[in-house]
Formats: C-alpha cells, sequence, structure tokens
C-alpha cells in the first residue's frame, strides 16, 4: 500500500507541476504590454529529485543489465509492493517504465528556482548543465528502447549511456563531502 501511495504522490506532484506549468500568470500591470507569462511553483530540492525519482528509476535500469526483470517474483501483495519490480507493473514493464521516469523527470532538471543542497540555484542556464540535461534524457530514452527488447546485452549498453551522463554531471556539480558519505548535489559551479 506505501508504494502505491509513493507512487500515487509521485504522479500528482508531476501533475501539479505541469498545472503549474500552464497557469497563467496574473495579468500585467496597467498600460504594460508584458504578455502573461506561465509560473511554476518549485517544490523539491535538486537532491530531493535525485533520491525521490532519478536515483530509484536508474537503479531499476542498473539491475536489468546483470538480472533478468523476468525473472523477479511478483510481491505478495503486488499493489503494496515497494519494490518496483516485484509490483503491479513489474518487471521489464518497470524498467520501461523507470527508464520513461528518467527521460521525463530530466526536464525537472531545468525548472528555475530549484535548489541545490547548499542553497545555490540549479544553474539552469549554463550552458553544459543544459547539454548534460539532455544527455540524462536522451540516456532514459535509450535504456526504454533496450528495455522493450528485453535484450540484457542491449541493457547493458543502456545503462553505460545512464552512468556516462550521471557521470558527466556529477563530475562537475556535485561536490565530494565526508560528512555526506563521500558526494553531496552541492551546484559547486
Amino acid at each position: 500500500m506505501r508504494s502505491l501511495v509513493f507512487v500515487l504522490l509521485i504522479f500528482a506532484s508531476v501533475a501539479g507541476l505541469l498545472r503549474e506549468e500552464l497557469a497563467i500568470a496574473q495579468a500585467p500591470g496597467p498600460g504594460s504590454t508584458a504578455a502573461p507569462r506561465a509560473t511554476v511553483q518549485v517544490q523539491a530540492t535538486l537532491a530531493q529529485l535525485m533520491r525521490g525519482i532519478l536515483l530509484p528509476s536508474s537503479n531499476v535500469v542498473f539491475f536489468a543489465q546483470s538480472n533478468n526483470p523476468a525473472d523477479v517474483k511478483p510481491a505478495g501483495d503486488p499493489s503494496a509492493a515497494t519494490d518496483p519490480l516485484a509490483s503491479t507493473y513489474g518487471g521489464w514493464t518497470a524498467v520501461e517504465n523507470s527508464s520513461l521516469a528518467l527521460s521525463e523527470a530530466a526536464r525537472l532538471l531545468t525548472v528555475p528556482g530549484r535548489v541545490c543542497s547548499n542553497g545555490r540555484p540549479v544553474p539552469v542556464a549554463n550552458a553544459d548543465w543544459v547539454k548534460f540535461v539532455q544527455e540524462l534524457r536522451q540516456a532514459g530514452i535509450t535504456a526504454f528502447k533496450a528495455a522493450q527488447t528485453k535484450n540484457q546485452d542491449k541493457m547493458l549498453d543502456a545503462a553505460d549511456a545512464v552512468t556516462t551522463a550521471c557521470t558527466n554531471c556529477h563530475n562537475v556539480y556535485r561536490e565530494k563531502t565526508p560528512e555526506q558519505g563521500g558526494l553531496a548535489s552541492r551546484c559547486t559551479k
């Protein structure tokens, strides 16, 4: 039941974000010729996005490079499974869904107003950040296409694409800190 609630909360959060992206800000002041602009209210920090969506999703992709997701037995109550691979939408479907979550969640990394663990704004305007986000988006699509084939050799290549996309960004923007067990999303650049 907890996993179902967690999944519903994620979907509700994403749906809320999309509604907010489409919402039109208050009309411009009197005499203004500026057009209304869309507004987004950011709730999660970069670290929360990483820990709540990107890391769990990438772990499902990584699992499929050396284990056959079809061999994962469904949980006693799949609708309450905390493991996506053993849930109602488990097995290869979980790998497909997690791959798409990586690709779609990449967009959330470009929303202005989000902050890093150290309070610095996520560098959404930096050219290299934009490039890294695009690499993650493409790696998610690559993993999705590989998962559709149900071929672990293709998943090995797809997992490498995800690892490379993450590592490229982390090498530039992730600070090493002993108190965090080595790494923390600190937006060092």
